[in-house]
């Protein structure tokens, strides 16, 4: 693992991994789960491969008599081994013993929550500060305890940007030539309808349907578009077409797999506000996907084409470049133990873009803009919520696509996406 790179969870996991007996990584395929989680192993249980589950299957007792910390990789390959774990935390194990890593149990399979004994963690696609394009001079963290300064400078523009959407934040893709890139992305779908799916315990039998589905779904992105809309758009012109509970099974499937990213509604901690609304804010992990499921490489992106599905609000280009700000905020909300959700509401005349609630109930509201200014008019629902909550909001942000980091006369902070990070 010489080129491994650290990730921002590895700065909890340096705090945390210490003292506790069992904890999960868990998180898509592909965004370097194993490679965070075998830095701290002294032993690893691959259960991808079948001689390791026949062992595991035969002797449950390795688990305690390898040395530690163990990794169990792919855990839900063999499922059952989360209750091993968990026994074993109850009969003991000592502090820093067990790292388990892979997605959810299959659909069906009786687990135990692991509440108390195994503490989830969750891994995204590279932020966009683990890309190490630029360094970054805001820290969401300083903002949540009340820094104020914003400064600094950046020499990525609207192209830079744009690459980083259809380049993706799967370590292992970022390296290849773009037509390779496009090609594992397009494998990487393919793998998700095809075998994904049924080993989850969904089997697939229209598969050209649930493709549709992803790609409605895509063409969702950033907005809060009702299911059945999605369902709509992905079944048109077929007269038989699946039932509701069907597409409530590919959306429950695909967050099985942490594919889905939804960004859920903020809902107050105190009574400032009423009528919000209570749709979740639609993204993939990763808006890479979205491009390849859109049909949309950076030359199209730039060209300001919309993709195969009508169904976005806005532009594709400007839902990317919030999915990007999305994907990076939430890593760097949860290093600071905060959470992300968004605003809008139930008559649509005020909505914020991402909400991250700090622990005492406090929040920073946050629009993102696909643009290299911004205008009067680009804060005025930062306005409007800094009049309803008073001084639980702690600031007000606008992350947009320009070269410098600044404070508005009106209070507002100005940051170009790349300079912000954790």
């Amino acid at each position: 693992m010489i080129n491994y790179r650290r990730r921002i969870l590895d700065d909890t996991l340096d705090e945390l991994q210490p003292h506790l007996r069992a904890l999960s990584i868990h998180g898509p395929k592909g965004v370097g789960k194993t490679a965070t989680a075998t830095q701290r192993a002294a032993s690893v249980i691959d259960l991808s491969l079948p001689g390791q589950r026949e062992i595991m299957k035969a002797d449950p007792s390795i688990l305690t008599a390898l040395p530690g910390p163990v990794l169990v990789d792919e855990w839900q390959r063999l499922p059952e081994v989360w209750d091993h774990v968990r026994h074993a935390v109850d009969a003991g194990s000592p502090p820093g013993r067990f790292i388990v890593a892979g997605s959810s149990a299959p659909r069906g399979t009786v687990v135990h929550s692991g509440a108390g004994r195994i503490v989830p963690m969750r891994m995204r696609p590279l932020s966009l500060a683990e890309r190490g394009l630029e360094t970054q001079t805001v820290s969401l963290a300083a903002i949540l305890h009340g820094n104020r300064d914003v400064g600094g400078a950046t020499a990525l523009r609207l192209t830079d940007y744009v690459e980083e959407i259809t380049a993706s934040g799967f370590p292992a893709l970022r390296s290849l030539p773009p037509r390779v890139r496009r090609a594992e992305l397009d494998a990487y779908l393919d793998n998700v309808v095809q075998r994904e799916f049924p080993e989850q315990g969904y089997p697939v039998r229209r598969p050209a349907v649930l493709r549709a589905w992803l790609t409605a779904y895509a063409a969702a992105t950033s907005t809060t578009t009702a299911y059945s809309k999605i369902l709509d758009a992905a079944t048109a012109g077929l007269a038989n077409k699946p039932a509701k509970e069907t597409t409530l099974a590919y959306r429950d499937a695909l967050s099985s797999l942490w594919l889905l990213d939804a960004i859920p509604p903020w809902i107050p901690s105190r009574n400032h506000l009423d009528r919000l609304g209570q749709s979740p804010k639609h993204h993939l992990a990763d808006p890479a996907l979205v491009a390849r499921l859109l049909g949309l490489d950076a030359s199209a992106l730039l060209r300001a084409e919309q993709g195969s599905t009508d169904l976005s609000e806005g532009t594709t280009l400007g839902a990317l470049f919030e999915h990007l700000a999305a994907l990076s905020i939430h890593t760097y909300a949860e290093a600071a133990e905060a959470r992300v959700g968004h605003l809008r509401t139930r008559n649509n005349d005020h909505e914020v873009d991402l909400i991250v609630q700090h622990a005492d109930g406090r929040i920073l509201g946050i629009e993102v803009k696909l643009a290299d200014r911004v205008e009067d008019a680009d804060v005025k629902h930062l306005q409007w919520l800094r009049s309803r909550i008073g001084k639980d909001l702690i600031d007000a942000i606008i992350i947009y696509a320009g070269q410098y980091a600044y404070r508005r006369s009106d209070d507002v902070a100005v940051i170009p996406l790349a300079l912000l990070g954790p």
